[in-house]
């Protein structure tokens, strides 16, 4: 993980209340908005999420520089590399 995510994300978005695909499909729109080197945060409480946009990242060629879980959310910053 980088020490980069000291830095406020560009981006916020909460998917709370959705569900797969819906995370994984909010967060490539918004990321198709971004600059390369912008960063995300994306706020959601589907359990199934820390796998779905932990891969997508990961496929995607991004860099998945968090995830944190508090109570039943889940917060993952990503960073746009492509």
């Amino acid at each position: 993980m980088s020490t980069s995510n000291t830095k406020s994300p560009t981006k916020t978005i909460d998917v709370r209340g959705l569900y797969c695909p819906e995370p994984v499909f909010r967060t490539k729109i918004e990321m198709e908005k971004l600059a390369i080197g912008d960063m995300i945060k994306i706020v959601a409480d589907d359990p199934e999420s820390e796998e779905d946009v932990s891969l997508w990242a990961k496929r995607n060629g991004h860099e998945l520089l968090s995830v944190n879980k508090d109570n039943k959310d889940l917060e993952f910053l990503i960073k746009k590399a492509k």
